[in-house]
């Protein structure tokens, strides 16, 4: 494909694949518009941005499902998305349409409506790279801030880490992984992990908000779970505690960050929750969360601000380690 915007036939061609059935929508996706168009609720409007750069495979579903957590960690639902797709010289027409299509299914299989965005050819790239724009909607009672943990909060975490840290490893670098004496097994089970458990957190967001207790909920992304957890204490003014202990590691995890030398507490980790409530609540919480399918764990517990910030484990207590960049990011700069 030549440098510069999709072709007006194959972008034609990709639009006609989109049907918009959302009312709300006054004016979607179109050759020649440059912006959507939407008629606004009386309900609050949740905005929220984010590049995928890391993956390749799968690259459009992942952007539309990180930006969707993020609206659905706000105690939102995902309604609208726009995708800024940049793309290589060497790719083809059928790649183009293979990765619009990812966005489309997935956008599908959440209720999302894709709106619009932009497609353009690259120069000076040599993989694709999808920015992604999610709006959603959320009532004003229903709205959770991150910043909103309070002093002596449990935290809870649900699925495990690090799923996509884990899945793109092993997508994006299984030769290093066999050098480093990881089995085709681990690898074929850890790409797997993108859909099962999946990096999503709208379910895990929907039934921890429907407890109606709930004071803070961030995914866990870039930098990993201490990264999220020290974004939780610094927004809400806190401190905190966790037991390293009763943190979920995946097996297929460990195994691959003791391979690599990585610290599986900063990677990657989209697909867990983190969710601070009342101690009281947390009993409930955990029971709807297993009647759904979905593991949680109760990991620890926010403090005043002068108690710091310590991680409880075999060597007794140690102050949280900190990550200046994700362990992902800083494997692959090399």
């Amino acid at each position: 494909m030549e440098i510069g915007k999709f072709p007006p036939k194959l972008l034609e061609k990709l639009l006609q694949k989109h049907e918009i059935f959302d009312q709300q929508v006054i004016l979607g996706p179109s050759t020649g518009e440059d912006a959507a168009v939407l008629d606004p609720s009386e309900k609050l409007l949740v905005a929220k941005s984010d590049p995928i750069t890391f993956a390749t495979n799968n690259i459009g579903r992942y952007a539309v499902q990180v930006n969707a957590n993020d609206i659905a960690c706000t105690g939102g639902t995902p309604r609208w998305f726009l995708a800024t797709i940049l793309v290589p010289e060497h790719f083809t027409e059928d790649h183009a349409e293979e990765l619009f299509t990812q966005v489309l299914d997935t956008c599908n299989e959440i209720g999302v409506t894709l709106i619009g965005g932009h497609s353009e050819v690259t120069y000076g790239i040599n993989r694709p790279l999808v920015a992604g724009t999610m709006l959603g909607e959320v009532s004003r009672e229903r709205l959770v801030r991150t910043g909103g943990a309070q002093e002596g909060d449990s935290i809870v975490l649900t699925k495990g880490i690090s799923i996509e840290g884990t899945a793109i490893l092993a997508l994006e670098r299984a030769d290093d992984l066999r050098k480093a004496g990881i089995g085709d097994d681990i690898i074929t089970l850890s790409t797997s992990l993108i859909d099962r458990p999946g990096i999503s957190v709208i379910e895990d967001a929907r039934i921890a908000c429907d407890t109606g207790a709930v004071h803070s909920m961030p995914d866990v992304t870039e930098g990993g779970l201490i990264t999220g957890l020290r974004e939780v204490a610094a927004a809400s003014g806190l401190g905190l505690a966790i037991e390293e202990g009763s943190i979920p590691i995946l097996e297929s995890t460990k195994e691959i960050c003791q391979a690599l030398e990585l610290n599986p507490l900063g990677l990657l980790a989209s697909g867990a929750l983190i969710i601070t409530l009342s101690p009281s609540d947390v009993p409930s919480l955990l029971a709807d969360l297993d009647k759904n399918g979905i593991d949680g764990w109760e990991i620890g517990v926010m403090m005043a601000p002068e108690e710091g910030f310590i991680c409880i484990g075999r060597e007794g207590e140690v102050e949280l380690p900190q990550f200046s960049r994700d362990e992902l990011a800083r494997y692959f700069s090399g």
